[in-house]
């Protein structure tokens, strides 16, 4: 069984502070995607410690790129910051810092990109949480954006987080090569577009209350939550300029964790509780939504998670041991509880 996730706070926190100590890539305008010695998450075999890593360093990030100040949009950057900083699991931005560490890529790079994806995430879960939409007052364990400021603060906070997420993928700080930033920019824009992300949440909506099939459960999932995984665990082979057999397993790889991610949502949403989840459980049977639980069952589901789980971890065979992070990610995120 692949190593567990589960070893002691103190020692996951001090690994994490290690390894952010230890952190130290080289930028350089010609060669911008690569380090100077290996990043940090190839350095340790515990999952938990590179997900504490992760949330640190790409917290920091974000904060440094998110708006402050007394302007008179300061309401709107303070929803800004409510939204994205102090909670979540950062899965999205591990992803991003893990397949970028198979190819070497500099730690500005991967920590640049984990970051838009974490603006796009965090603008997606403002709009869901609306009323319009998912109608939810609880995110995170605190009170949803528009129950913290207002439904238009939020609104317009969603947009400004994902119009951001596109100016720092632009930028060259993120990789000197033009065509390099042309490629995020579009993938992410695919990812999360009218065939993407904002496709699945239409047919979310449009779903409610209707009998799906396994099918179009499939598809629904795959486009409102596995498209942006898969944006996130092919942006290292992006970054790194990698090779279309690199490129392909990693999409293999996000396909099957992107399922197991949902089914596991799903799981969570009929036996887990707002303290472990940080949102309001038991709402999909609420709202009459098809599930993979309501298809499957809850044995099934579980089976059907662990299946995928290890599929997607055979899908890296090519990587050899230096995917041991990803195999283990894959585990984690059926094994989770929030």
């Amino acid at each position: 069984m692949v190593r567990t996730v589960f070893a002691h706070k103190r020692h996951r926190l001090a690994a994490a502070c290690r390894y952010a100590n230890t952190a130290r890539a080289v930028h350089s305008p010609d060669q911008p995607t690569r380090a100077a010695t290996p990043m940090p998450l190839i350095d340790t075999p515990d999952i938990q410690a590179a997900l504490d890593f992760t949330a640190l360093t790409v917290e920091r990030t974000m904060d440094r790129l998110l708006p402050r100040g007394d302007d008179p949009e300061a309401k709107l950057f303070e929803a800004m910051r409510y939204s994205t900083l102090g909670g979540g699991r950062r899965l999205r931005a591990f992803f991003v810092m893990a397949s970028a560490t198979l190819f070497g890529v500099s730690a500005q790079a991967a920590q640049r990109v984990a970051a838009a994806v974490e603006f796009v995430h965090a603008y997606s879960l403002i709009h869901d949480d609306l009323p319009a939409m998912g109608n939810d007052d609880i995110r995170r364990g605190q009170p949803s954006c528009h129950k913290r400021f207002d439904e238009a603060t939020a609104i317009l906070a969603g947009d400004a987080l994902q119009a951001l997420a596109f100016e720092v993928l632009a930028h060259e700080d993120t990789h000197g090569d033009p065509a390099v930033r042309i490629q995020l920019v579009a993938g992410l824009a695919q990812a999360v577009g009218p065939h993407g992300m904002v496709a699945g949440q239409v047919a979310d909506i449009e779903a409610a209350g209707k009998n799906l099939s396994m099918g179009q459960v499939t598809r629904l999932q795959r486009l409102k939550t596995g498209a942006l995984i898969s944006f996130a665990c092919s942006a290292g082979a992006t970054l790194a300029k990698a090779s279309e057999p690199a490129r392909h397993a990693l999409v293999a790889y996000a396909h099957d964790v992107g399922l197991a991610f949902q089914i596991t949502d799903d799981l969570l949403d009929v036996g887990g509780t707002c303290e472990e989840t940080g949102k309001t459980p038991g709402k999909d049977v609420i709202t009459g939504k098809a599930t993979f639980v309501s298809l499957l069952g809850l044995e099934r589901a579980r089976d059907q998670a662990s299946l995928l789980a290890d599929q997607a971890g055979r899908h890296l065979d090519m990587f050899g041991d230096k995917a041991e992070l990803l195999i283990q990610a894959a585990r984690y995120v059926v094994e989770r509880r929030r």
